[in-house]
């Protein structure tokens, strides 16, 4: 089964980023809403290059999704390929294309290639 590997889920407001999400890190995040089961249900994945919690921000005024997680990572690198792996691994109904790669960089999707 996949799985996120992420802190969450939380309210997509600022008291609760600001409360759980430390200033400029790489990371992910995952964006999405509660199913009747209480399951989170995965709407839209993404990532930040350098400050996932301002990411997160912008989204709480620009997403009707009530609930996020999110994870913190390492280098670019490692935020886009986690970010590859979850988009294919939950195909993300609000995900319209494929991630892109870290501006100037020449990363591949370690699951498809792209």
């Amino acid at each position: 089964m996949a799985s996120l590997n992420m802190k969450g889920p939380y309210l997509l407001n600022a008291n609760s980023i600001d409360r759980t999400v430390e200033s400029e890190r790489i990371g992910n995040y995952a964006l999405g809403h509660n199913n009747e089961d209480d399951k989170f249900i995965v709407n839209y994945v993404g990532r930040s290059d350098s400050d996932v919690k301002s990411r997160l921000l912008y989204w709480v005024d620009n997403s009707a999704r009530p609930f996020f997680k999110y994870s913190f990572a390492d280098s670019v690198k490692d935020a886009f390929e986690k970010e590859c792996r979850n988009y294919h691994d939950f195909n993300p109904s609000d995900n319209d294309i494929h991630p892109d790669k870290p501006e100037g960089r020449t990363y591949r999707c370690p699951v498809c290639g792209q």
